[in-house]
């Protein structure tokens, strides 16, 4: 499938390969501190891209406290990678990912109070706006993605709605990385599970230049998305740089699986 801008998609792009998307909310953040116009998330997603990255992705939220409107339509107007438009099932920012047609949009839970996502969706088979965010995006001809913990259920209910993939939260690997792999084994069993079903496995939360390796060996995932850690990296040697280094991790990461 190809944007609306005529951009391939990641299977077109990298057969076989594991995808490296990353996440240019933070540099937002650094905008919004001071409510300004530097810096300016589409020249940092042009960066990443220079620097190899296989796409884009951002999180447009509830409370527009990074990424604003006018950064989505910037975005897709710019980008010379697929995107991937992470959000919840709010009717306004459905209508705007339908409305630009993103190769990818991951529908994720919210809560105002978080400081960033802290787990997966709750699948109720009574969660209504959530079928209606899936069948809007599927009729506008949007991959969806849900952003899923990796447990079983979670896995079988992503099945039941008929999405092509899902995207396996790494927060507990990520914190507990360095005391042991019961997280990563979680992670694994999770991956193989969800492609047994037949689903696209994709993971992120909390991946950094340190953990992401063992993560990007499971061969299962095909795509991650690291978004902080780059653009923390970034303030130290740009983010075209910081990204090759990432992407230069990953595949050999992935060389070992």
């Amino acid at each position: 499938m190809a944007q609306a801008n005529g951009v391939p998609g990641p299977a077109q792009r990298l057969p076989g390969a594991l995808r490296l998307y990353i996440n240019i909310d933070h540099v937002a953040t650094i905008r919004e501190a001071r409510k300004t116009d530097e810096p300016d998330p589409a020249l940092a997603a042009r960066a990443a891209e220079t620097g190899g990255a296989d796409g884009i992705t951002f999180h447009l939220r509830e409370d527009r406290r990074h990424i604003q409107d006018r950064d989505v339509v910037g975005l897709a107007a710019t980008a010379t990678t697929p995107l991937n438009f992470e959000l919840a099932t709010s009717p306004d920012i459905v209508d705007l990912a339908c409305r630009i047609r993103p190769h990818q949009a991951t529908l994720v839970p919210e809560r105002r109070t978080e400081v960033t996502t802290e787990g997966g969706l709750a699948l109720d088979r009574n969660d209504s706006a959530l079928s209606s965010a899936i069948a809007r995006l599927k009729d506008a001809g949007i991959r969806t993605s849900l952003f899923l913990s990796p447990d079983t259920r979670s896995l079988d209910r992503a099945a039941e709605l008929t999405v092509p993939a899902i995207e396996l939260h790494t927060g507990r690997y990520a914190h507990t990385w360095r005391d042991n792999d019961a997280a990563l084994e979680q992670l694994r069993e999770a991956a193989r599970y969800a492609r047994s079903l037949g689903l696209a496995v994709h993971a992120g939360h909390g991946l950094t230049y340190l953990n992401t390796a063992p993560v990007a060996r499971i061969a299962e995932i095909e795509e991650l998305n690291i978004g902080h850690s780059v653009v923390s990296r970034g303030v130290f040697v740009g983010i075209e740089r910081a990204t090759t280094e990432m992407v230069d991790l990953v595949r050999a990461a992935r060389g070992k699986a």
